[in-house]
């Protein structure tokens, strides 16, 4: 197969009609790493809007179970990409996404924001770090899946294309981000999770590499120094270094999904997904007791 090869496939294939397979075409052949850095900064970029964050840090979930967590999120919402809304496994990870917002009292707003994290972040990402830039058709591809999750979470007034996600993020961003000590909690936790992936004395290093692949309004939120021109720009020359010798490698023969990221560490032994994620209890351990006709994810 010719390095560009996968790309033609996708652009002989219906956006809409086939749309959840050309995601998984995107992000488990094409993007699988960059796929899995741009969910990681799209899932952070929530911890800066002040109701979230103060949220995930009531619960715990973030701070003192925070690799868990994270293999939790990465296994369910990647578990539809490699199996469907139809197949038992996709609906058996989407019953218990929901399963597990139904326990708290989240407003529409806001998960509508985080979906479009999803659809927005991974794009600006591989547009300024991937291998090549994504194609119209998989842009269009993303938003129709991503839009599809929103309506089996329940959200309501999605965004119907991803100049309408962009411009949701954007604006939600600007008039919520702000400062919050439980929400830097949440933020320190997650920073000090992704330096444990290396070796110990790579942490401050990595550490400053992170906050430097980060925009201003996130750093200003936490109440982050940002890391001087100089190192910004190394840092993000990296990155794209990286993306152009993967142009340069063959072209992925075989799907990579997140349960196979060296990254997910909980279940050396296998895992089921009617298992994974939290089971609050309202009212117990951080679980906040929902108002009567709150609005969450059914």
């Amino acid at each position: 197969m010719k390095r560009f090869e996968r790309l033609d496939q996708i652009r002989r294939m219906d956006p809409y009609a086939e749309a959840s397979e050309i995601y998984r075409l995107t992000v488990a052949y094409e993007f699988p790493w960059d796929t899995t850095r741009a969910l990681e900064l799209a899932l952070y970029r929530t911890y800066a809007v002040p109701g979230i964050g103060r949220l995930l840090a009531r619960t715990a979930e973030l701070t003192d179970r925070t690799q868990r967590r994270y293999d939790d999120t990465s296994l369910l919402l990647d578990a539809v990409v490699e199996h469907g809304f139809a197949g038992p496994e996709g609906r058996t990870a989407i019953r218990r996404i929901n399963q597990m917002h139904r326990s708290y009292d989240i407003s529409n707003d806001d998960m509508r924001y985080v979906l479009c994290t999803f659809v927005v972040v991974p794009k600006r990402w591989i547009d300024a770090y991937g291998w090549r830039r994504m194609s119209r058709h998989e842009i269009v591809a993303s938003t129709v899946h991503y839009r599809t999750l929103g309506r089996h979470m329940g959200i309501q007034d999605i965004p119907e294309s991803y100049e309408e996600f962009e411009d949701c993020l954007d604006a939600y961003e600007a008039a919520h981000f702000a400062w919050d000590e439980e929400a830097r909690r949440v933020s320190d936790a997650t920073l000090d999770l992704m330096a444990s992936w290396y070796p110990r004395p790579l942490a401050p290093l990595l550490r400053t590499g992170t906050l430097a692949l980060l925009d201003d309004p996130l750093l200003q939120a936490f109440r982050y120094t940002p890391p001087g021109p100089v190192t910004r720009a190394l840092v993000r020359r990296a990155v794209r270094a990286r993306g152009r010798v993967v142009r340069l490698l063959p072209p992925r023969r075989a799907p990579h999904f997140a349960r196979q990221n060296r990254e997910i560490k909980s279940y050396p032994d296998g895992y089921r997904l009617n298992e994974l994620g939290t089971r609050p209890v309202p009212g117990v351990g951080g679980c906040p007791v929902r108002r009567p006709g709150a609005s969450a994810a059914e």
